[in-house]
């Protein structure tokens, strides 16, 4: 990672991030500037949601909304209020065709011709966290529609996530971060409260060579698969074999957050596939609107994504709201993660 760019010093480049991806346009003479209005228009949403966080213990938006998604899960009047003005900017943009939402039962389809493009989203990350006051984030992926004049249909977001045109995440914390990438790196940006505009913070951010942390949720420890568990031992210096790292654990709850931690200081995260009453292992995290973008992420940052078989981009979901496991962060640790679970605890 380059060291961040300190936005308004004395003789420094202040460069916003329209500017920035209006900058990365140039490199494509085709481009029309339909595109980097639509990356726009996620920062747009992201000022929206961080400034009703900013004010919801003292507005009417915190607590449940008394509504189940299709998830199953009861949401929080933040979720709706996230998803409701997502939809919203992307309705009425005149660019996007499908909407695809974690709070969502299906794709919103939307009427028009030329629309070219498909957007997912989790509208807000670790949004059962609320009460507590710890940060949370939106994560994004877009496809381009293979046919921007067809009626919308899952067909156009039921890929895998190396069809993304660009994906990323806005961090909702002491300060409000945008990152994203359209394949040319990952760049981090800072919301400045006073002029209102994201500015340009950290360019070119790169996993870290050696990592500091991984990330888990050892209170489901029981429920791992004795490699995972093997794996994790591995990481805290427990097992010798490989040379061990020797991390330290962190673990926010709130998925963005941790991964942008171990983006910036160097890690792992983890969410294996767990068994619970016999069942057979089963992911938590959802395919499409989560690990998808932050495995596009990841690996533009040089790091990778699997979900302990499989390259998470190249798994094609078959459901919207389809589950998987995850290991996520460190090319290295991934790529360990993946041999522990390929040998058989004994």
């Amino acid at each position: 990672m380059t060291n961040p760019t300190r936005a308004g010093d004395a003789g420094g480049q202040i460069v916003t991030v329209e500017r920035h991806i209006r900058e990365c346009q140039g490199s494509h003479p085709e481009a029309t500037g339909r595109f980097s209005q639509l990356l726009y228009d996620f920062a747009l949403a992201g000022k929206l949601i961080a400034h009703a966080l900013r004010r919801a213990g003292m507005m009417d938006v915190l607590g449940h909304a008394g509504n189940v998604n299709v998830q199953g899960e009861e949401q929080k009047k933040l979720d709706v209020y996230s998803n409701d003005t997502l939809v919203e900017v992307f309705r009425r943009s005149g660019r996007v065709g499908v909407i695809a939402s974690e709070e969502e039962d299906d794709v919103l389809a939307i009427d028009g011709d030329d629309r070219p493009y498909a957007v997912v989203f989790d509208p807000l990350d670790g949004s059962s966290n609320t009460e507590v006051n710890v940060s949370l984030g939106t994560i994004f992926g877009v496809y381009r529609r293979a046919d921007a004049s067809a009626p919308g249909s899952r067909d156009d977001v039921l890929r895998p996530g190396r069809d993304l045109l660009a994906a990323g995440y806005i961090l909702y914390g002491p300060c409000t971060n945008l990152v994203y990438s359209v394949g040319d790196g990952v760049h981090g940006f800072t919301l400045d409260p006073d002029c209102g505009e994201f500015l340009l913070t950290h360019e070119s951010i790169r996993f870290p060579e050696k990592p500091k942390y991984f990330s888990a949720n050892q209170g489901g420890e029981t429920t791992w698969s004795p490699e995972v568990q093997r794996y994790v031992r591995w990481l805290r210096g427990m097992e010798s074999e490989p040379a061990s790292p020797k991390l330290s654990s962190r673990y926010v709850g709130t998925l963005v957050v941790d991964f942008h931690r171990n983006l910036i200081d160097g890690g792992v995260f983890l969410y294996p596939a767990v068994s619970k009453k016999g069942a057979p292992p089963k992911g938590k995290l959802r395919q499409l609107y989560e690990l998808a973008p932050l495995a596009f992420l990841a690996e533009q940052a040089g790091g990778a994504a699997s979900n302990g078989v499989t390259p998470t981009l190249d798994i094609e979901p078959t459901e919207l709201h389809q589950r998987e496991a995850i290991f996520i962060g460190d090319r290295g640790l991934v790529e360990q993660a993946d041999a522990f679970l390929a040998q058989p605890a004994s």
